[in-house]
């Protein structure tokens, strides 16, 4: 594998140790300054970055495993899935996270409408989403969800628990959810057997390829600390997902992010304002102290590069 700490922000060098372990297994370091698009960019500066991002990057034909700092820039994931991914390929995209990220965006991409970007690559075949349990699925219409997507089989989403979702249109039934009157009710995951889940969700990708992303807010407190509303996952749920995945299909690329970072933005005064009150709305105050964040996030990092070392190396 191809293994890259892609510096966004702190969030990783806060965890020497973490480093360090990569650094012994040939890991790149790549810092790459991104507060101007922290939480959203306008298409000019993820353009930009996008091509930075490209000369940085150099995919040598293995699995590429890039670790990024905090879930405000998940939507790099989508630039990322154009450097990865060739374009003559199809491939699925496995994405875990307390988040659907399936918000229409206008003029830019927004950490929690990549899951539209990447769907519009020609080289995505569908997106499957593992492990919601956020309130973005209460009312999703008002929220500007993309549900039209999950309508057409481009993305499924299956939550690890969440109730039924009021809806005021019709969306018929597909692989996570079905529609009675009212009210969407998903198919819950947080009582079934992981292997035989996993087993399942590949069978359904017509693909022989896959790109797999994590959102750390999937997990519960007790393994990482989030800038955002964390799920009721567990690592060893996640850890037996991932190893299944990388045994069944083959990984052209793996991306890790979720690790907590104080926020910082730059750019436009209104722009960052905007930011700054978004993050006040949508953002929990942090409940911990520096030391408990960086040791608990290093703990669940460790333990997925060792994964994807057995695994990929």
């Amino acid at each position: 594998m191809r293994l890259q700490l892609l510096h966004l922000d702190d969030a990783l060098k806060t965890q020497p140790d973490f480093i360090s372990a990569s650094l012994k297994k040939n890991a790149y370091e790549i810092d790459m300054d991104a507060a101007d698009i922290r939480l959203w960019g306008n298409k000019n500066d993820i353009k930009a970055f996008a091509e930075k991002l490209k000369k940085n990057l150099r995919p040598n034909g293995k699995p590429v495993v890039t670790f990024m700092g905090s879930g405000d820039f998940h939507h790099v994931t989508s630039l990322l899935l154009e450097c990865v991914v060739p374009e003559q390929s199809k491939a699925a995209v496995i994405h875990f996270d307390n988040h659907p990220d399936w918000v229409h965006c206008k003029n830019g991409v927004h950490c929690g409408s990549w899951v539209n970007r990447a769907n519009a690559l020609p080289q995505i075949e569908k997106i499957v989403t593992i492990g919601v349990c956020s309130d973005d699925l209460k009312f999703p219409e008002f929220k500007g969800a993309n549900l039209q997507a999950m309508c057409a089989g481009k993305l499924e989403i299956y939550p690890y628990f969440h109730e039924a979702t009021r809806v005021f249109r019709q969306y018929g039934k597909g692989p996570g959810y079905s529609q009675r009157g009212g009210k969407i009710e998903w198919r819950n995951i947080e009582a079934q057997n992981a292997d035989e889940f996993i087993t399942e969700i590949l069978e359904s990708i017509s693909s022989s390829e896959v790109y797999v992303t994590i959102d750390k807010d999937v997990l519960a407190h007790d393994d990482a600390i989030t800038n955002w509303d964390q799920g009721r996952m567990r690592m060893p749920f996640l850890m037996k997902s991932l190893r299944k995945i990388m045994e069944k299909k083959n990984i052209l690329g793996l991306d890790v992010t979720g690790d907590y970072s104080v926020p910082r933005y730059t750019g436009p005064w209104l722009t960052r304002l905007k930011k700054h009150i978004e993050i006040k709305l949508d953002q929990p105050r942090l409940a911990y102290d520096s030391a408990t964040v960086a040791k608990r996030n290093a703990a669940s990092n460790m333990a997925l590069l060792e994964l994807f070392t057995e695994c990929l190396a």
